[in-house]
């Protein structure tokens, strides 16, 4: 972690909160996944969420797994090893902008000092498992893992009608509307009724 010293009182509870979400499970099928995307080569992370941010934390791993998503024109086209912390830091926003190119959507985006400083691991799981699901679902060929490790995201099913089906659907009153069949008034009442002195 960065030089910061140990928190205390409501900002304890918040980092106890935060460091709650953080899942070994999922963090041993990432490794996995990691390995197989990106070759054997990059190691293996000492067990526990320190090892896992201190694994990860030059970027060069994430940007080596982006890289390997997209057939061709990778989008990082630096992946330099540094000590310098500015360095590491540019190389993660660097994964950031291709995991959005890639699909991820912003919500499902951690931010570079939640890694770099293991502010929020678990954001950066969630990051990760959503690229995941995008190369799952998407299905080019680059993917390569256990494909029950990552959920398929939803697909698009859009339908197309004639004029004559949109013409006879007016027809038609649905059942959201209502029916006013064999309705009255009769017997209900609101309230007390009004009072005649």
């Amino acid at each position: 972690m960065a030089n910061k010293g140990p928190s205390y009182g409501l900002s304890r509870q918040v980092q106890d909160k935060i460091d709650s979400k953080y899942d070994p499970e999922l963090e041993q099928i990432l490794v996995d996944w990691i390995n197989r995307q990106c070759g054997s080569d990059v190691g293996k992370p000492e067990p526990g969420k320190l090892g896992f941010q201190a694994w990860l934390k030059d970027g060069c791993i994430l940007s080596r797994l982006v890289n390997s998503l997209f057939p061709e024109d990778k989008p990082v086209k630096k992946i330099q090893n540094s000590t310098m912390a500015f360095k590491q830091m540019e190389q993660i926003s660097q994964f950031l902008k291709a995991a959005e190119a890639y699909g991820v959507s912003k919500t499902d985006m951690f931010q570079t000092v939640d890694l770099w400083e293991a502010k929020d691991l678990a954001a950066v799981q969630r990051t990760l498992s959503a690229l995941g699901s995008l190369a799952v679902t998407k299905d080019e060929g680059t993917y390569r893992g256990d494909p029950s490790w990552f959920f398929k995201k939803a697909q698009e099913n859009k339908r197309e009608f004639s004029a004559e089906q949109l013409k006879a659907g007016k027809n038609v009153i649905g059942l959201q509307m209502g029916s006013n069949k064999g309705a009255s008034q009769e017997g209900m009442s609101y309230g007390r009724p009004r009072q005649i002195m």
